[in-house]
């Protein structure tokens, strides 16, 4: 039956030797376990338990969802195809959900590394330097999105109340507020800018002849100034928001706050930062404590 099976993907749905070979190889792993577990078991008298116990097992050795779940693709599609052929009279893999995927922790720069930028490595006073960090600090500063900074105008940057009023996804606005550092460094931009660039649109950071700047413009700047303080290697204004999220909670603002300064919709979007803040418990858990390896 699995060898029909292996056919029919070649011949009928002309699947590639190597998927094929794929496939062939998930199989033979489930069969492998079935058949270690009792021997009287077969294809046709495998239930549902054993698919999960199984799915259990690979976790257990620790495998990665992904893995686990092109397996039990590969099973699906088998049981799929014997049913349809009459094969079998059931297929025990009908309604099983594999693992979820776990989601990859944001990046983000260290709190001592943005010091570090933005205390003690010299910036110059030449309009490109002041813009760049300007930029780089209302990102770390307030957490907007490098769409929202770019779409921020003249009239957006309010720096006496020290507030800005951005637009986010699905042009919902939001006043986002922001500290003393920071208003003192839009105002020193604000005067370089209008002596440098008299002639301007209405954007708020302008390029050199006064034009918007673009997203790609934003990143090179973010990325070649977060190199003098970070190995990372995705650097990024989307890893700056990451920063300020983290650093809040670190900080120990409430997790509501945050999802408010941040324009998240779902309260789940803004959790997986107390994660990363776990995350580092952890490895200051496993350096510090005598026991802990």
């Amino acid at each position: 039956m699995k060898d029909q099976f292996l056919q029919y993907l070649t011949h009928e749905r002309h699947y590639s030797a190597l998927t094929v070979l794929s496939y062939e190889r998930d199989l033979r792993a489930f069969e492998d376990f079935f058949t270690h577990i009792e021997g009287q078991l077969s294809w046709e008298s495998v239930d549902s338990d054993i698919i999960r116990a199984w799915m259990e097992s690979m976790m257990d050795k620790g495998h990665k969802a992904t893995s686990i779940n092109r397996r039990l693709s590969a099973v699906r599609s088998f049981y799929h195809f014997a049913l349809s052929r009459g094969l079998v009279e059931r297929d025990p893999s009908h309604g099983i959900a594999g693992p979820k995927r776990s989601k990859p922790l944001p990046k983000f720069v260290r709190e001592q590394e943005l010091n570090r930028l933005f205390d003690e490595i010299p910036w110059t006073d030449d309009f490109t330097d002041v813009r760049a960090r300007t930029i780089l600090l209302t990102l770390y500063s307030t957490g907007i999105r490098l769409a929202e900074l770019i779409g921020l105008e003249d009239g957006s940057v309010d720096v006496r109340a020290r507030q800005l009023k951005v637009i986010g996804k699905r042009n919902k606005q939001r006043i986002v507020p922001f500290g003393t550092e920071l208003a003192d460094a839009l105002e020193h931009y604000l005067e370089v800018r209008n002596s440098e660039v008299p002639s301007r649109s209405m954007a708020f950071f302008t390029s050199k002849d006064g034009k918007p700047l673009t997203r790609w413009q934003v990143g090179y700047e973010v990325n070649k100034h977060l190199k003098r303080v970070s190995t990372q290697q995705h650097l990024s204004p989307h890893v700056l928001r990451h920063s300020f999220a983290t650093s809040m909670v670190n900080h120990d603002a409430q997790i509501e706050s945050v999802r408010r300064l941040l324009g998240h919709e779902s309260m789940g979007t803004t959790e997986i930062y107390t994660h990363t803040t776990f995350e580092q418990l952890k490895k200051v858990y496993n350096q510090a404590h005598p026991r802990a390896n």
